[in-house]
């Protein structure tokens, strides 16, 4: 078992996120919150520069972790776009993108963006998208579906874990600042990230954050073999790479005060559009009640057990 990313999907994770500041960064997520109809129009080009289009996660391993590796170089910068869902298109229907949802009340973050969408259930059931209403901040849209057929649980597990690694690279944006910023806060003549009290609030948030980051290499490592257990790891990665979430943009916040939920920082806007990763399809309770419902007999296998 081998967990590591290949060089060249790291280097080509690296090579996007310097692509993504290079086209505008953190402005990005901020023209698109004005305007969700020029989502296109801002990133799209970006994206097709870098060949992301282009990527077959579900034929080749390697393009698997180039595919993650995009993902969480997205997330670094809170990209206003359904990435991981396009790359996770079906490859037997003529989709753009694939978006898993709950039994009730589907949605996706897909306002303003005239694509082919396509649907799963953890069940398998696949539909099309014929109308979409916005209900909230972030892009968020509830779906009009027509079904396709019911051959869809070999879509799940990816569709699950791709939206995983934009989290945690919004996960790992979001210390990388907290840390900057208590080095370069002082109370009491001193930095704030010499105080034993703000260490251990740091600590804490990287080891949950390195936690889902192991069990996303494993989840895609389980998706690229073909483990028939791969939703099953793919539900553990959700519910693990959720709740590190809540820690993580907790401590993160209390470390910056006020100022980390004003729109003129970072973070403001990464925790802002980690929403919709954290609660669609499922949030904590549903996702720990569907894991549980799944693996109740025979239990996780691997580093999940």
């Amino acid at each position: 078992m081998n967990l590591e990313l290949s060089d060249a999907a790291a280097e080509y994770g690296r090579h996007a996120r310097d692509a993504f500041a290079a086209g505008g960064g953190d402005e990005l997520v901020v023209c698109a919150d004005a305007d969700p109809a020029r989502r296109e129009e801002l990133i799209g080009p970006i994206l097709r520069d870098l060949s992301a289009f282009d990527l077959r996660p579900r034929e080749d391993p390697d393009e698997l972790e180039a595919a993650a590796a995009l993902c969480r170089s997205a997330g670094h910068w809170a990209l206003p776009y359904p990435l991981a869902e396009c790359l996770a298109a079906p490859s037997d229907i003529d989709a753009d993108g694939l978006i898993v949802v709950a039994d009730h009340l589907p949605a996706g973050a897909v306002t303003g963006l005239q694509k082919r969408w396509v649907t799963v259930t953890l069940a398998g059931t696949r539909c099309r998208v014929v109308g979409q209403s916005p209900v909230s901040a972030a892009s968020v849209a509830e779906l009009q579906l027509a079904v396709i057929d019911r051959h869809g649980a070999a879509d799940v597990a990816l569709g699950l874990v791709l939206p995983c690694w934009t989290l945690l690279g919004m996960l790992d944006r979001a210390l990388d600042l907290t840390v900057a910023h208590v080095q370069l806060r002082h109370q009491f003549g001193k930095p704030l990230s010499e105080f034993q009290g703000v260490q251990f609030q740091l600590t804490e948030a990287e080891v949950e954050r390195s936690g889902a980051d192991m069990l996303a290499r494993y989840a895609l490592w389980s998706i690229a073999t073909g483990r028939p257990e791969a939703i099953d790891d793919a539900l553990a990665l959700r519910l693990a790479a959720v709740e590190a979430a809540e820690v993580v943009l907790r401590i993160c916040h209390q470390l910056h005060g006020a100022v980390g939920f004003c729109d003129e920082t970072a973070l403001s806007w990464l925790s802002r559009y980690s929403q919709p990763l954290r609660r669609l399809p499922w949030a904590v309770s549903a996702t720990r009640d569907l894991l549980a419902r799944r693996v109740e007999r025979a239990g996780l296998t691997g580093l999940f057990g």
